[in-house]
């Protein structure tokens, strides 16, 4: 095999791996930790929009890669907006109601 197909295999390999084990480490994570949880992986999803944006934004790269640094773009977008959702929601439910009946 020539060592650029060896490196996408192994490429290949090491994302797979990491799917399994991130799969695994959310689902054992404590519920009252999803909150900081979704602050990291908006704070890693920034990270891969700024990967994508060069990639994407790169002269003289092929059509494929600017491809696949738009769907990254893309996909890390929909994560950072949905988590934020996400949090406001969850943090808005231990706001207190001061609306109905006065101070609590």
């Amino acid at each position: 095999m020539t060592p650029n197909i060896e490196l996408a295999f192994l490429s290949v390999y090491i994302f797979l791996l990491a799917v399994i084990l991130g799969l695994e480490l959310v689902k054992r994570v404590s519920p009252l930790l999803h909150t900081p949880l979704m602050s990291l992986t908006n704070a890693i999803s920034a990270i891969s929009v700024v990967g994508g944006i060069l990639i994407a934004g790169e002269k003289g790269v092929h059509t494929f890669p600017q491809i696949l640094g738009l769907v990254a773009i893309t996909a890390a977008m929909l994560n950072i907006v949905a988590g934020f959702m996400i949090t406001d929601r969850m943090l808005k439910m231990f706001k207190r109601d001061t609306g109905k009946g006065g101070k609590r």
